[in-house]
């Protein structure tokens, strides 16, 4: 990443007349370039690091007797596959707006993000 340091050292090499205006004006962009190259990266390692070591919990239970059913752990990358089979073989989660599951985990919360209860059964989402 280019310094104040480093621009100021071009900026002298043109005023001693050791290169030209048009040539400092060269070095200058390719260290402008450097930089806007090197927040893309971190911008990237950033992102990458915000999902992981996320987990997605489905925890199903019985309201009558309190048992859970159904208690599933998986990372995040693979909640989105997860959710396009799970509208094809199951009913139910078709019914649910899987758009608004995927935004709150793309926004990077924590915690319970969807509660749904019916006579039956409790269905809770978790991002842990």
């Amino acid at each position: 990443m280019a310094t104040a340091e480093e621009r100021m050292r071009v900026l002298k090499m043109i005023e001693e007349g050791k290169i030209s205006a048009q040539e400092g004006a060269r070095l200058l962009g390719a260290l402008g370039k450097s930089d806007e190259k090197a927040r893309r990266q971190r911008g990237a390692t950033e992102s990458r690091a915000a999902g992981e070591g996320r987990w997605l919990r489905l925890r199903v239970s019985d309201t009558r007797s309190g048992k859970t059913r159904v208690n599933l752990t998986i990372p995040i990358g693979l909640v989105n596959m997860g959710l396009a089979v799970g509208a094809r073989f199951v009913p139910d989660v078709a019914e649910l707006d899987v758009e608004e599951i995927q935004n709150a985990l793309r926004s990077g919360l924590q915690g319970k993000i969807l509660e749904v209860r019916d006579e039956d059964e409790l269905v809770e989402i978790y991002v842990e």
